[in-house]
């Protein structure tokens, strides 16, 4: 697919365009509309002092403006930074602080959220270079004060202003910045180029068939690489894109029936969210895509559970630094396939392979180790100001070295499994948590397991952590006998503890169960008990 080399290029092409780009919250924006907003915005962040390579905070939910202020970056030459919107204070300062923004777009007023608290808490004023806020309105927004500390500027005021004319947009600028979702350590910033945010869109609209009467769904939000990704696809394909500023499932649920939404990629809670708005079957007659991100444990059968009310649900494979919807399972598989995460690239110049992250020696197919990827069209410009980071995220051919185990089909395609911190050694073999957890969680009254490895008597045993369903108790001696008559010794659970909810950490797409912390609770306890 042919297209402009720029962001600001590509939405040019719209500019006259009155056909539909967005769909929020019922509310029709055309092309057009969008193209002359993002021209308006960016003259009034150029009048802010906004120059090429200059960093802009985007701290809001979904909604037209964000994609305005993106497209405004673009133009000036400057990077958007996604913030998540569930960061609290001393996130938000880690993210401002480190990536040099200059200038933060914040909704106070979102019913939702109390952004202007959080502004308050996070001690910017002494910390930070910003130089005004930017402040979005909707009519039925909470009245809240925000800190006097900067110039303050309506967002209102930016889009009465005559359109920017000149572009400082090239191939090669760098116009995002997206923070990854580590739990121990603090975010990496995932820089992006223009040119690698089209190639990877319109690899996409390829691989998922997006045509002259598709309409998507956007689920996830822009503030991550898979929201992103979604309005990108949608965008280089010319198709709407129906959006609101947070998930609701079943304002989600008529909206597919209402506009005959046809691409619905999503993470796992948010299909299962959909399959329960409606009885019927088929549960969505006009959607023919509808790929999952697993976020959550305790959706592994959405697969199943999708396919008994007629929906074809396949799994995907994406991270920060390669994009989302970087590869996907093909709908004419079977269900046990379907449910894997990975499958076929959706560029064609994409490849991957793996590597024993012991001996460093390449695998053979149906071999775990670790997922390198070289993606030329979708991968990243580097982290941030981490030079560092950069050198050692990639192999000396240039191939990303994702910390993911997995491993290669016959046919070619891969199979994520697991994050590789999270791989159990376990006597003498790399095993991975979930085939543990799969098996505890048969038992009656499980409601979730993790498993954790943790060193006992000087060997890498086995922990379990299951939350019970209400009214449940744990007869540990019975889920271990269950473990032992489904598993090799070396992978039964040497102890299984109740927990009452587990660590999380807020991700932008879904929480994120903390192992790090689930392994440090296992290792007091099994002490406590020797």
């Amino acid at each position: 697919m042919l297209g402009a080399t720029t962001l600001t290029g590509e939405l040019g092409r719209h500019a006259g365009d009155e056909s539909t780009m967005l769909i929020h919250c019922g509310r029709r924006v055309s092309f057009d509309q969008l193209h002359f907003a993002s021209r308006r915005v960016a003259a009034g962040l150029q009048a802010l002092g906004v120059s090429p390579g200059d960093r802009v905070a985007i701290w809001i939910p979904t909604t037209p403006a964000w994609l305005e202020v993106f497209f405004a970056c673009a133009q000036l030459g400057a990077i958007a930074v996604a913030v998540n919107t569930r960061f609290v204070a001393r996130e938000l300062a880690d993210v401002i602080v480190r990536s040099g923004a200059n200038i933060l777009v914040c909704w106070p007023g979102f019913p939702k959220v109390d952004f202007a608290k959080i502004l308050a808490e996070s001690e910017l004023a002494s910390i930070c270079g910003i130089k005004a806020l930017i402040v979005y309105e909707e009519p039925d927004d909470v009245e809240r004060e925000l800190p006097r500390t900067w110039p303050i500027v309506q967002y209102g005021s930016m889009l009465g202003r005559p359109p920017l004319t000149e572009d400082h947009s090239t191939t090669q600028s760098p116009c995002l910045i997206l923070t990854t979702s580590g739990t121990t350590k603090a975010p990496k910033f995932v820089l992006h180029g223009q040119q690698a945010l089209l190639g990877h869109a319109r690899d996409v609209v390829k691989a998922h068939r997006l045509h002259s009467r598709s309409v998507v769904l956007l689920a996830p939000p822009l503030c991550g690489a898979f929201g992103i990704c979604v309005a990108m696809a949608a965008f280089v394909a010319a198709r709407p894109l129906v959006t609101a500023p947070t998930w609701d499932p079943a304002q989600a649920a008529r909206w597919i029936d209402e506009f005959a939404i046809t691409h619905a990629p999503a993470v796992d809670d948010a299909i299962a969210q959909l399959l329960e708005q409606n009885a019927r079957t088929p549960a969505f007659p006009t959607l023919e895509f509808c790929g999952f991100g697993a976020f959550n444990p305790a959706q592994r059968d959405i697969v199943e559970r999708a396919q008994e009310r007629g929906l074809c649900v396949v799994g995907m494979y994406g991270t920060s630094e390669i994009q989302g919807l970087f590869a996907r399972q093909p709908e004419s598989a079977s269900a046990g396939v379907r449910a894997l995460a990975g499958g076929r690239p959706v560029s064609e110049s994409a490849q991957v392979r793996v590597r024993d992250p012991e001996t460093a020696q390449l695998l053979q197919s149906g071999c775990r180790g670790e997922l390198e990827i070289f993606a030329p069209s979708s991968r990243m410009l580097g982290y941030f100001g981490d030079t560092e980071a950069t050198r050692s995220a990639f192999t000396e051919d240039g191939w990303y070295k994702t910390g993911d185990l997995g491993y290669l089909e016959e046919d070619g395609s891969f199979v994520f499994v697991t994050r590789l911190h999270d791989t159990l050694r376990l006597g003498g073999f790399l095993v991975s948590p979930l085939e543990i957890e799969s098996v505890i969680q048969e038992c009656a009254g499980v409601e979730l397991c993790q498993v954790v490895d943790v060193n006992v008597s000087g060997v890498a045993r086995a922990v379990a952590f299951v939350k019970m369903l209400a009214g449940a108790a744990l007869d540990e001696a019975s889920l271990r006998d269950h473990a032992s008559s489904r598993l090799a010794h070396y992978k039964v659970p040497v102890r299984v503890f109740s927990i009452e909810s587990f660590p999380i950490t807020e991700g932008t797409n879904g929480n994120k169960i903390q192992k790090g912390k689930l392994r440090e609770i296992a290792r007091n306890l099994i002490e406590g008990h020797s």
